[in-house]
């Protein structure tokens, strides 16, 4: 049974929302559904409490516009991989994505769906945090005068590989109220998306698969969806910021860390396939972490093989 939705939870999703953010396919920005808020609080919440209590995330909120943006970097743009799609989406509908969202983290706080090495797109936490975490571990290793070493992959595909059944499990399994379960499932269920570009024909076509770019909701759903990868490493660290993961390990050698990289790269990669993901290749970085000591030493050359593909390590990673 779902609480009883407040004027609170809309004022908070409408105080949360960007005013610079651009408006979806009916052309209504934030700044009047604020204004309607203001004048008569009962019409948003007549509007969207049936919507949170039932679970239920009509088709009329489910179509979106997508427009390409250029991937920096890439060495060639004749491919659709070297572009990102970013989903335009009704305003109301986001002020309802804001509400289940603040459900949704209360929910797998509670349960501890979460990792605690998880970042991003998190109240409190930022990308300053997760360095600092692994900065901190990485020094605390080395005062033991263990090599340190780190691997950093990156999850290919990311928030379009989000599958509605199979995260419809994890939430269901991990104790997720039935009325966020069954809104998530309806909300990632046929929706559509009409793409804009030079000649592109301009009609809706259907979204099987994954979770749109642009939505507020969806970090968290990607977030909940790659949370079973985590585990504890003796004497390393995993940490993952959003589809970004970094595994820590230490030994007595420089060697010895790529043989422990290797066997727990190959677990990761195993649940992540059960989870209908996998992890980009070329986006494989290694470092060999040296204390100021060890700066002027000889650098070590200790390299990785990842299907077939040698990584050496770097000096620095992004």
């Amino acid at each position: 049974m779902a609480p009883p939705l407040t004027t609170e939870e809309i004022v908070t999703a409408l105080s949360t929302s960007s005013p610079t953010s651009p408006a979806g396919p009916d052309g209504i920005p934030y700044s009047i559904w604020e204004k309607v808020n203001n004048i008569n609080p009962s019409i948003l919440l007549q509007a969207l409490a049936p919507l949170v209590s039932l679970g239920y995330d009509p088709a009329s909120l489910k179509t979106s516009k997508g427009f390409g943006h250029d991937k920096p970097g890439k060495p060639s743009y004749e491919s659709p991989s070297s572009f990102r799609i970013i989903v335009l989406i009704r305003t109301f509908s986001k002020i309802l994505e804001r509400i289940i969202a603040a459900h949704l983290h209360t929910a797998a706080r509670l349960r501890g769906l979460l990792h605690r090495n998880q970042w991003g797109s998190l109240p409190g936490l930022s990308t300053y945090d997760g360095c600092l975490t692994l900065t901190n571990d990485v020094k605390t290793l080395q005062r033991s005068r263990l090599k340190v070493s780190s691997l950093f992959l990156h999850i290919k595909g990311g928030f379009d590989n989000v599958d509605n059944k199979t995260l419809a499990r994890i939430l269901r399994e991990g104790g997720i109220p039935p009325y966020v379960v069954s809104w998530v499932s309806s909300f990632l269920g046929k929706r559509s998306c009409t793409l804009i570009f030079q000649g592109a024909p301009g009609t809706p076509a259907p979204v099987n698969v994954g979770a749109p770019q642009g939505s507020p909701i969806c970090p968290w759903l990607f977030r909940l969806c790659v949370a079973p990868l985590h585990c504890g490493i003796p004497r390393g660290l995993m940490i993952s910021y959003l589809d970004h993961f970094a595994l820590t390990v230490a030994s007595l050698s420089y060697c010895g860390n790529i043989r422990r990289l290797q066997e727990l790269f190959e677990r990761v990669e195993i649940k992540a396939s059960r989870l209908g993901n996998s992890f980009s290749v070329p986006k494989t970085e290694l470092i060999h972490w040296r204390t100021h000591s060890q700066r002027h030493s000889l650098k070590s050359t200790s390299p990785m093989q990842i299907k077939g593909e040698v990584f050496h390590p770097k000096d620095s990673v992004r």
